[in-house]
């Protein structure tokens, strides 16, 4: 697969508690030069990081993350708190203990809060399936759906393990026409990209296949 085609589809992410401006500066650059999809950064950059793009790549922001476990009120202050600050994209996760206890209504309540804040932005929902059983997946693939958002998202990167195939499988046979997939944690190579693209991803959550591009540019190779 084009190597054009696949850096399309990513959001260039940069979460590590960590970061600074000047990195996410390297990141949003590296966003426009590549022309990725987004570039996913903490809330605390937004308004920073979208004056510095002046709209040459999307601002992508996560909410209740990584954990998941603020409440509803919060989620939405943060939503939209980052939207009115340039986000065009947010990437929520879910409260994974009512999710559990099988608190349903809480679960698909909540993301219609979220989506209902981020207006007609792009609504990714994080699922963390690391932490799930098979039936779980496949409720959070139901509730999504009804609940009107844009992607069902595997993972935040920050938990036990993140995107898998079968997962990716499991959501393409269980999600709604209108809702799309994102597959991030653990995506390090093209081959790895090219699987889950392959599988029907949208969007892929990785910083690794902008890194691998620049080592090929480094090593001689042409962008």
């Amino acid at each position: 697969m084009d190597k054009y085609i696949i850096l399309s589809h990513c959001d260039h992410t940069l979460l590590g508690q960590a970061s600074t401006f000047e990195e996410i500066k390297v990141i949003v650059d590296d966003g426009i030069k590549y022309r990725t999809a987004s570039v996913c950064i903490p809330p605390s950059f937004v308004q920073r990081a979208s004056e510095y793009a002046k709209g040459r790549v999307p601002i992508c922001t996560v909410i209740g993350f990584p954990n998941g476990y603020n409440t509803t009120e919060v989620k939405v202050f943060e939503t939209k708190d980052a939207i009115e600050k340039g986000a065009e994209e947010i990437d929520m996760v879910i409260n994974i203990g009512e999710l559990r206890a099988k608190n349903y209504a809480f679960v698909e309540n909540e993301i219609r809060a979220v989506k209902a804040a981020c207006g007609k932005k792009i609504l990714k929902v994080i699922i963390e399936t690391c932490l799930l059983t098979d039936e779980e997946k496949i409720k959070m693939c139901e509730l999504v759906t009804k609940a009107g958002a844009d992607y069902i998202k595997t993972s935040t990167g920050f938990s036990k393990a993140g995107a898998t195939r079968e997962d990716i499988k499991l959501f393409s046979e269980n999600i709604g026409p209108k809702v799309k997939m994102k597959a991030a944690g653990g995506i390090r190579s093209m081959q790895d990209a090219q699987d889950f693209l392959a599988l029907g991803c949208s969007r892929l959550g990785t910083s690794s296949i902008v890194k691998i591009v620049k080592a090929e540019s480094v090593d001689g190779s042409n962008y």
